[in-house]
């Protein structure tokens, strides 16, 4: 009977909440993506969606995935076998920066769906599989500290607070998703960030970082767009 029960309010749908939150998880999240001191260790939110974004796609394509590693300063690399070129590692190359939005977008989705209690089982779940390629001490700390919040909201908080920590993490990854393609556009103009994933996409396709650049703007802006219309139920 537990068990059934637990099935049904994960998969079951949950009342919409009131526009009022949506709103104002919005807000939140636009703070925290702008605000220097806010956002700089609210980034290693989507640092964790981008090398999870490699790491699984690296798995999807065939490659072996061989260590995750997540730093202090809100960098990370991701280290996978397999052919140093072809569609595997294109697709795996392209995963990172495209990642926080699109698991934004999806999030999205899902809260349209009035299904708040699955996106919090879903995330705690992505995040513990993450947990075990995980190779580094502030990368494990991170990861587990992330997914002991969505687990924590999930089995002991109240539905409308639920609802808000759901709806703020689907906008902060909408939000968030934007600004590392700028911050990577000005690090390029300054001479930094060489082995960018979008140098690296030239390398691989021959065609120009730029055009990679233009890639993941598309993404990011386009499903910050979709996510907001479906989270406003526009």
């Amino acid at each position: 009977m537990a068990t059934t029960k637990i099935l049904d309010d994960v998969l079951g749908t949950q009342p919409a909440p009131g526009l009022w939150l949506v709103v104002a998880t919005a807000a939140a999240a636009l703070l925290t993506t702008t605000v220097g001191a806010l956002w700089r260790p609210a980034r290693n939110a989507v640092t964790i969606a981008h090398e999870g974004g490699h790491g699984l796609v690296a798995l999807l394509t065939g490659r072996r995935l061989e260590a995750i590693r997540l730093h202090s300063d809100t960098s990370g690399l991701t280290v996978s076998r397999g052919r140093p070129t072809g569609l595997g590692m294109i697709l795996t190359a392209a995963a990172g920066y495209t990642a926080p939005p699109l698991l934004g977008l999806g999030g999205a989705w899902l809260l349209a769906a009035h299904r708040v209690t699955l996106l919090l089982w879903v995330a705690t779940a992505l995040l513990t599989a993450l947990l075990v390629m995980v190779r580094n001490a502030y990368g494990m700390l991170a990861v587990v500290v992330t997914g002991g919040a969505f687990l924590l909201v999930s089995w002991l908080a109240e539905p409308q607070v639920q609802a808000a920590f759901a709806y703020g993490a689907v906008w902060f990854l909408l939000l968030g998703g934007v600004r590392p393609v700028f911050e990577l556009r000005a690090k390029r103009r300054r001479g930094e960030a060489r082995d960018s994933d979008a140098d690296q996409l030239a390398r691989l396709t021959h065609a120009p970082a730029a055009m990679w650049m233009l890639f993941f703007h598309s993404v990011s802006l386009s499903s910050l767009v979709g996510g907001a219309r479906w989270l406003l139920g526009l």
